[in-house]
């Protein structure tokens, strides 16, 4: 049975990861709400939502086998309406154990996902002869930047947070069979093994030095999306549509540079590129964590944003072509790390926020920027980049 619109593979692409991000960003501009209304702390908080990164890694590792015998279309047209229903059903939680549980299902649905959209990524760019990876992601950015948006005009009305994710849902739903109805996978890369990757890649020494590149990009977009509400509430007590604002700039930010990234890097050295990311992401920490009003924190939301847009991809493509041993093994051993750190970190931030002050979620990115810096230079050897997955 086929229904939607009949649409070219790589526009399928970007309608799905656009579509995915808006069904997975609608809740983070509702925090605050989540928050007040289980009468928490920032630790209790951060330590219900690993709920969410506990079940991404599990899905991570198992859902490509699953995947694979359900099939990508009947996975992908079930998971993404279901990830919205989750996150509704999670929003009803009136206690931090309770909302740890309920978000347990929501990331095995995002691990799910992510294996389908990303591979399909790779298969279509593959297939078509362009690079479309840095793009899907922008689209993956700027879902998020409309759920933020969206999120904040429904919060400044007072709805609660329940009924405004059950909205969400047949939207969703719509959404989904119109761009993503037709939807048929892309056949598999020719000439690529097929055998799976190991459930844990072991690091090398250039892989942890990859790590450092990308490990700063990583936590300060998770600590963005995570906690910008709640810093813009608790330090400017600002209304409900200028903290989830925060949310969006940091997701649209992030969504133009990715639209761009790709001729930078083709133009100008990986090295080179790193740095001057990590360099607007230093400035971006900075003044989220020194911000003396307003203003200044949402430019240095902005600035995370860019900063973070494309430091992974390169982190990734470098490992990628690493020789020691094969590219899926490298790349493994990377994600593994880094998404593991993009999950765990900001919701390991929360305690950080609650005894130092919520500034500091932002504060302790400044080493770690700075870190970057000092590893950069493993991008160097590899002239000709492949974007990978992420």
């Amino acid at each position: 049975m086929r229904f939607g619109i009949e649409l070219p593979p790589q526009i399928k692409v970007f309608g799905a990861f656009f579509i995915y991000s808006f069904a997975m960003g609608s809740i983070f501009p509702r925090l605050p709400d989540i928050q007040t209304a289980m009468g928490v702390g920032e630790g209790a908080l951060g330590l219900a939502l690993i709920g969410s990164a506990v079940g991404t890694l599990i899905s991570l590792t198992f859902a490509g086998r699953v995947v694979e015998a359900v099939g990508y279309r009947r996975v992908l047209l079930t998971a993404i309406p279901l990830l919205s229903a989750l996150y509704a059903l999670a929003s009803w939680a009136q206690t931090p154990l309770a909302f740890f549980l309920l978000l347990l299902p929501v990331g095995l649905t995002i691990g799910a996902i992510e294996v389908i959209i990303n591979v399909e990524a790779d298969r279509v760019e593959h297939a078509i002869g362009r690079r479309i990876m840095s793009r899907a992601h922008a689209f993956w950015s700027l879902g998020f930047f409309a759920a933020g948006m969206v999120g904040s005009f429904i919060a400044q009305t007072g709805l609660e947070v329940h009924y405004h994710l059950l909205i969400m849902i047949p939207v969703i739903i719509v959404a989904t069979l119109t761009v993503l109805g037709r939807f048929e996978p892309a056949p598999h890369r020719a000439g690529t093994s097929t055998d799976e990757a190991p459930r844990f890649a072991r690091p090398t020494v250039t892989i942890m030095a990859l790590v450092g590149v990308c490990i700063s990009a990583m936590l300060m977009e998770g600590a963005g999306i995570d906690w910008s509400a709640i810093y813009m509430r608790n330090l400017f007590d600002a209304e409900p549509f200028w903290a989830g604002l925060a949310v969006a700039t940091v997701a649209g930010s992030q969504g133009v540079a990715r639209f761009f990234a790709d001729s930078f890097v083709e133009r100008f050295s990986p090295v080179l590129v790193a740095r001057v990311l990590l360099t607007v992401l230093g400035i971006g920490v900075l003044l989220a964590f020194f911000a003396p009003a307003a203003w200044v924190a949402y430019l240095g939301f902005a600035l995370i944003g860019v900063g973070s847009s494309a430091l992974f991809p390169l982190a990734m493509s470098a490992a990628a072509q690493q020789t020691d041993r094969p590219a899926a093994v490298n790349v493994a051993a990377l994600a593994q790390f880094s998404f593991t750190a993009f999950l765990l970190g900001p919701p390991l931030l929360g305690f950080i926020g609650e005894h130092f002050g919520i500034q500091w979620v932002f504060g302790v990115g400044i080493p770690l920027v700075l870190l970057g810096f000092a590893t950069a230079h493993v991008l160097s050897p590899k002239p000709v980049l492949r974007e990978a997955t992420s």
